[in-house]
């Protein structure tokens, strides 16, 4: 595998947040224009704007950045997450503070943050005006987008429930413009009254089924879990327990019926990436399977899919690895 020179995408440097839960994000749509996002950080501890630039001649040359974020206050929008739809539609949601500054300016309770949202029917030309999608998300956990078969998103995050309850919830559009319900995905009942900066990850399969992996720590059943939906996120499969002592941030990939999760653990001396594959569409699962390890300090590991292959992802002090699966 050979890779281009690395061309500019920001001619002027700013501070990008690119660690952890954080990340600049990348998606192509089917004339291979390709779309950035990522998060600027400001000057203020845990604030930051949501950044937006794309490439319509395949990457030799990209727009010069914008701000997504029409509250241009000194907090926190962060956690961006991208989306590209059938018809180069560009979906971006983020985790947005401007609600609970609000609040909290007006004497009033306000749990988390809130999920936003910006999207262009001009393939980034333009956008139109921020949207909340939902209230009481949690504040620093990523989320995880995708484009529905309907041409539709839909986003998965780490939502504050009454009581403290930090599970996660699903949403999916009616419209471009219009958010759905909020749903329930996850029942854990993990009450914790902080962000584990933790997320959840999203995949939507070639039948339109849904496939999500998320991590608890409620104290009866801690670990990472997996599920999926055959009804567009009406109901889910009982959730799988899966992982072992410290696995942390599982993320998910389909192709066709072929379904892949990856995560991190520590065997006291290496971090570990482990694998877990099904060929039915997540109703059986293979034994987990150890995918490579580190002694040094490593990046989470994540899969990407082209039409025809899942790969893994995963950067570590060594450098960049991207292994095809088919190959292991």
């Amino acid at each position: 595998m050979t890779y281009s020179d690395p061309v500019m995408v920001n001619s002027i440097a700013e501070p990008v947040i690119a660690h952890d839960e954080y990340r600049p994000k990348i998606q192509l749509d089917k004339q291979d224009n390709i779309y950035l996002t990522w998060t600027r950080s400001l000057e203020k501890r845990h604030t930051g704007h949501i950044r937006f630039s794309r490439s319509l001649d395949g990457g030799k040359t990209f727009s010069e950045p914008v701000t997504l974020n029409d509250n241009l206050e000194m907090i926190s929008h962060r956690f961006d997450s991208l989306s590209v739809g059938e018809n180069g539609e560009v979906f971006v949601a983020w985790l947005d503070a401007r609600d609970k500054v609000k609040a909290t300016q007006a004497g009033e309770d306000y749990l988390g943050t809130a999920l936003y949202y910006a999207w262009s029917d001009t393939q980034g030309d333009s956008f139109k005006s921020n949207k909340l999608a939902a209230a009481h998300t949690c504040e620093c956990c990523r989320l995880g987008t995708a484009i529905d078969k309907d041409n539709l998103p839909l986003v998965i995050w780490r939502h504050v429930f009454p009581g403290e309850i930090r599970d996660h919830a699903l949403l999916k559009f009616t419209d471009w413009d219009v958010p759905g319900d909020v749903r329930r995905l996850s029942h854990e009942n993990w009450k914790i009254d902080a962000c584990p900066h933790h997320g959840p990850a999203l995949a939507v399969a070639d039948d339109g089924g849904y496939h999500a992996t998320w991590f608890s720590a409620e104290e009866s059943q801690p670990g990472l879990f997996y599920a999926y939906s055959q009804d567009r996120g009406l109901s889910f499969s009982p959730a799988m327990h899966f992982g072992g002592n410290g696995a942390k941030h599982p993320h998910v990939a389909v192709s066709g019926q072929q379904v892949a999760i990856t995560w991190l653990e520590f065997d006291g001396s290496n971090t570990v990436v482990k694998l877990l594959l099904s060929i039915d569409g997540g109703k059986h699962w293979s034994e987990p399977k150890q995918i490579g390890q580190t002694a040094e300090s490593a990046d989470y590991a994540f899969l990407v899919a082209d039409k025809e292959t899942l790969y893994l992802s995963w950067q570590t002090r060594q450098g960049y690895r991207i292994r095809a699966l088919n190959d292991i």
